[in-house]
């Protein structure tokens, strides 16, 4: 039946003429229609030659007085409240519950009246109404605490004690060279350490300044949550900073209350208001006893509707979070294990700093050590406190320098470069992070416990099949009796948490809820004929019970306003439905029996949906005493069921065959049927004929077995259907007392414990509800499951990356430390100045960190085994390449210390500019071979990251720079062209030695363990 409602209103009236309405117009009007549609049949008559034929469908011209709506957009225009913005007692009615405030302003209709708001239509919402809310009652936003300023961050880099060391050594050599050489000459050698010391600095603080407002940013966009509010009587989502005093809010389970306000409708609402009072009991709303609901608390049962009353910092929440500094660079393991290691290999920095400063000054004064006249640089004769402290702080802040240089302060650096560019990459590959930590241990990952709806699948359902009892009408609201057809859609349009909103008679209806209840209502409409808004205003709700997990059902009790009559009707898992139904109707209408024969054809039409991989939903009905409270679900009459068809994501089956490549067991866990999930499962490649081990099984198999029998089957589960959260929970409990690394997807509020539970929660980001986003770890914003496999691959890159840097780091440690050292106590000299000294640590440290730390993640990355949480951080493979680069660079650099003056003809300034250019560009050059630990190809790639190759250019420029314009500042001499070729000659041999030494094998067990077995069998 089709029904075209023509809504004709008396337009707008002034206020001098509002009390008066004219009938006489508007029924001049309703003729005026009538007509138009007579001329319209005549002349279809006309060109068809043929009568039109009769059909149920008709028009129903509503002719009503407008006042109401009219009044409300005299409001919304004026923006007329009956409330103050600045009155106190109604900016704390919930922050202070004031209950007589409540009652005064009468209650919840009256506080949306003075609010020129409404439960049903809620505000009007267009720009001008939205903004002088704003003005007058304030935004939901609250002052943040402010980031730390560029500033502050070199503030922060110049408290490193050896840098703060370096900087007194600099004002004391400032001093001494004015002394001795006049300000002319003497300021050259403490203002270069001065500036190299502060160029340091301030790189750093440049590179943690960016990381810091990139945190800030995300850690910004974790809190920007969807709300749903009624806004001219249609459902939208907006931003939870959008909202504004006198908004309807929609809340269901798992929702968290956007602002402080007041219950208008719904029912069996409860929240959990652990997170502002501390008490764990849950708290029941309603209109009368209990109708404040604070900002911030969790709903964790029922629906409803809220009116809000205060935003931002005229909340309690709000008042709390602007107070609150919130720590976005919190420490990660592997941070934490990098810290460690940097403080093992600072010891030995320090140990051969002192070693360095010792043989230095015996040998300075013995008179071992010489200028470049071959003259001693201690007179005996002429000893003065001036020369003696003098050359005491020369080798003191060479010493001092070694400690800089051998610290690899950039390995913290690298972490956070590389965890801040892979959370920038990840949100744009619809990955939100929350912690940190989670970044890394997705690397880890040995296993994924998965939903199935919306993560597996694309989450667009749609009803495919319909059956009443046995049968299955060909259309639905033709072949069936209409007090069925009435049923059903009291079933599916009253028994849902979706709505209808149909904007005028020409647009498609705007349905919103979850996929499932928009599939529902879609097939209500389109195939029932069903009006929502006709429904509702025939019936009245008595008692809702919200849908449970536990029971995989939801329930509403309703009063026909026509009839009286109260019924309960039921709605959920088809098998579980069935079960407490005795009887079912037929497509006439008549309610039978259901025996043995009929219930066995029932579940044979569940199983055969359930095998064509359709989630199979029941409707059932009860006639109730008028004076029953609690709906009734014994002995309930079966309507019908219909097949919702969720297809598998195109890109699922590839994603988990990625997986499983990996070393990744994928584990589905369902409500669903286990028909149903197994259909699934091999749709999507989780269980196939070449796992014959693969188990499917049912919750509550699970559930009835000892810890040790589920610890026996645990890593062969594949599916759990029909599962309980608690199930899951339980899941990911037994795998990580198997040793492994888990992942868990979730969106339910009931999800949250496995989601805490877990190494790694990821919670869903489009059907997630706010308790599920705030248990988890990262957020996957577009619900798909290859979202997941991509955290994955990020997760490996993030240690891979690291990994590449420690590799590079420690070859110019180990270089740099054996050539001083050596060089110290064998000439008495160190070959590198201060400031060099000071440029090759900038190069190590935080540029490496920005070339070696920005690169993606390969495809490679999923051809290996999960990384273990305990894998050493620098393996058998990075010491052998980062030796082989060091004993390499030690020997060439050595060589030109002692016979580079004899070979290249040059005096000891050029000698030693020349060392220092080849040490440089042997960095440059070993930064390619770094990009790959264990593939001989290190160029694969490079020319994608921009990054890289801007660092390696301004690198060579700078080297350039400091060589051949700088020569004061860095203690170095011009070189001609031939000796640039000989340095980078030198630097060029390090690519084959990096590809050669790659042939060489080596053993994946670290030496710790292959002594440690070593030991236990002998």
């Amino acid at each position: 039946m089709e029904c075209a409602d023509n809504w004709i209103a008396a337009g707008r009236r002034s206020m001098t003429s509002s009390s008066s309405w004219q009938p006489a117009r508007q029924w001049r009007k309703a003729l005026n229609v009538i007509r138009t549609c007579h001329r319209l049949a005549r002349l279809g008559i006309l060109s068809t030659g043929a009568l039109l034929p009769r059909t149920t469908s008709y028009v129903a011209i509503k002719i009503h007085h407008d006042s109401d709506s009219d009044a409300a957009d005299d409001t919304s225009n004026g923006a007329t409240f009956s409330v103050a913005a600045d009155d106190d007692s109604f900016k704390g009615l919930v922050k202070d519950k004031r209950d007589d405030c409540f009652r005064r302003l009468g209650g919840g209709a009256g506080i949306a009246a003075a609010l020129a708001s409404g439960a049903e239509r809620g505000i009007l919402g267009d720009d001008g109404d939205v903004r002088r809310r704003r003005e007058a009652f304030g935004g939901n936003t609250y002052p943040r605490p402010k980031p730390k300023s560029f500033l502050a961050h070199v503030w922060d880099a110049l408290g490193d004690v050896f840098l703060i060391v370096l900087l007194v050594c600099a004002a004391v050599s400032l001093g001494f060279g004015i002394k001795e050489h006049g300000l002319k000459d003497g300021w050259y050698d403490g203002v270069s350490i001065f500036l190299a010391v502060f160029l340091v600095a301030a790189v750093s603080a440049v590179s943690n300044h960016g990381q810091a407002k990139r945190f800030d940013k995300l850690a910004s966009e974790s809190g920007n949550i969807a709300v749903t509010v009624v806004r001219a009587a249609r459902r939208q989502e907006v931003s939870i900073f959008e909202v504004v005093v006198g908004d309807v809010v929609v809340l269901k389970i798992g929702d968290s209350v956007p602002a402080d306000g007041v219950f208008l409708e719904g029912h069996g609402l409860q929240v959990d208001e652990s997170s502002m009072t501390g008490e764990p009991h849950p708290v029941e709303i309603d209109a009368e006893k209990s109708p404040f609901l604070t900002a911030g608390v969790k709903i964790i049962d029922g629906y409803g509707r809220m009116l809000v009353t205060a935003v931002g910092t005229d909340t309690l929440w709000g008042e709390m979070m602007s107070s609150i500094t919130k720590e976005t660079t919190q420490r990660t393991p592997l941070q934490e294990r990098l810290e460690r290691l940097t403080s093992s290999i600072g010891k030995i920095g320090v140990a051969v700093a002192v070693l360095v400063f010792t043989v230095l000054t015996a040998r300075h004064f013995t008179g071992s050590t010489k200028d470049d006249q071959g003259k001693p640089l201690f007179d005996k004769a002429h000893v003065t406190f001036d020369k003696v402290f003098s050359a005491l702080v020369g080798i003191f802040q060479q010493a001092v320098t070694i400690i800089v240089v051998a610290i690899p302060e950039g390995l913290p650096l690298a972490v956070t470069l590389t965890l801040a560019f892979s959370m920038k990459r990840m949100v744009k590959e619809n990955a939100l992070v929350r912690r940190l930590s989670a970044c890394e241990t997705m690397g880890s990952v040995t296993a994924i416990c998965t939903d199935k709806t919306g993560t597996l699948t694309l989450n667009q359902m749609k009803v495919t099949e319909f059956w009443v009892g046995t049968e299955q009408p060909p259309t639905a609201a033709t072949a069936i009796a209409r007090s069925v057809v009435s049923l059903l859609c009291q079933g599916a349009g009253i028994n849902t948490t979706g709505s209808v909103y149909k904007p005028d008679n020409v647009s498609p209806p705007e349905i919103s809820g979850s996929p499932t209840e928009k599939a529902l209502l879609s097939w209500a409409v389109a195939d029932l004929g069903m009006d929502a808004d006709a429904l509702k205003r025939s019936c009245k709700v008595l008692h809702v019970e919200a849908f449970n997990s536990d029971k995989k059902r939801s329930g509403v009790m309703i009063r026909d306003n026509a009839t009286g009559s109260v019924i309960a009707h039921w709605k959920g898992a088809a098998e579980m439905v069935l079960a407490n139904c005795s009887m079912y109707v037929d497509t006439d209408g008549a309610a039978r029996e259901l025996g043995v024969e009929q219930r066995n054809n029932l579940e044979k039409v569940i199983n055969d949906m359930a095998v064509g991989s359709l989630r199979c939903i029941a409707f059932a009905y009860k006639q109730l005493d008028s004076e029953q409270v609690k709906i009734d679900d014994e002995g309930l009459t079966l309507l019908g069921f219909v097949g919702l068809k969720d297809p598998c994501r195109p890109e699922v089956k590839a994603a988990i065959e990625a997986c499983t490549k990996a070393g990744v067991a994928v584990k589905m866990v369902t409500g669903d049927n286990i028909l149903t999930a197994r259909a699934i499962a091999k749709e999507c490649g989780i269980i196939s004929s070449n796992d014959p081990n693969g188990i499917v099984i049912e919750g509550h198999e699970f559930r009835a077995m000892s810890p040790e029998q589920q610890l026996e089957i645990v890593d062969n589960i594949r599916v759990m259907a029909r599962s309980l959260p608690m199930d899951k929970l339980v899941l990911v409990q037994r795998l990580k007392q198997k040793g492994h690394v888990v992942a868990v997807t979730g969106d339910g509020t009931n999800d949250a414990p496995a989601l805490k539970e877990a190494d790694v929660g990821l919670s869903m980001g489009v059907q997630g509800t706010e308790v599920a986003k705030e248990s988890s770890d990262i957020i996957i914003l577009n619900d798909n499951f290859d979202t997941v496999v991509t955290a994955t691959r990020w997760g490996r890159c993030v240690f891979n990356n690291i990994q590449k840097f420690i590799q590079f780091q420690l070859t110019v440690n180990v270089a740099a430390l054996v050539i001083n050292f050596v060089s110290a106590i064998t000439t008495g000299k160190m070959p590198l100045t201060t400031v060099q000294l000071l440029w090759v640590n900038l190069i190590m440290d935080t540029m490496g960190a920005l070339a070696l730390a920005t690169d993606t993640p390969t495809k490679s990355l999923m051809d290996r085994p999960p990384i273990g949480r305990t894998a050493p951080l620098i393996s058998n493979a990075m010491w052998r390449n980062l030796m082989a680069q060091a004993l390499f660079q030690i020997a060439v650099l050595l060589a030109l210390q002692y016979r580079g003056r004899d070979v290249f003809g040059t005096d000891e300034k050029a000698n030693s500019t020349m060392i220092f250019n080849a040490f440089v560009l042997c960095q440059v050059f070993n930064e390619f071979n770094a990009r790959e630990i264990e593939k001989k190809n290190v160029f694969a790639g490079v020319l994608k990251n921009r990054m890289f190759l801007a660092i390696i250019a301004v690198t060579l420029a700078l080297q350039v720079l400091m060589v051949e314009v700088l020569t004061r500042f860095a203690g170095t001499k011009r070189l001609g062209l031939g000796q640039w070729g000989v340095c980078l000659a030198i630097a060029a041999v390090s690519w084959p030695i990096g590809w050669a030494v790659k042939f060489i094998p080596v053993p994946h067990r670290t030496l710790h363990q292959i002594f440690t077995r070593q030991k236990s069998s002998s």
